[in-house]
């Protein structure tokens, strides 16, 4: 690949990450997320 083809596809890559980052805060998955993230924390300490 030439230099300008990888530049676009990291920058396409990059912008499809903006866009589902964005589409999950918007849904409210971002309290699931770290529900989730906790309740496997609590998991590996005993605690849960």
């Amino acid at each position: 690949m030439k230099k300008t083809g990888v530049i676009a596809a990291r920058t396409a890559v990059l912008a499809a990450a903006a866009v589902m980052i964005a589409a999950g805060i918007f849904r409210g998955e971002v309290g699931i997320i770290l529900h989730k993230a906790a309740m496997i924390c609590f998991e590996c300490i005993g605690i849960g």
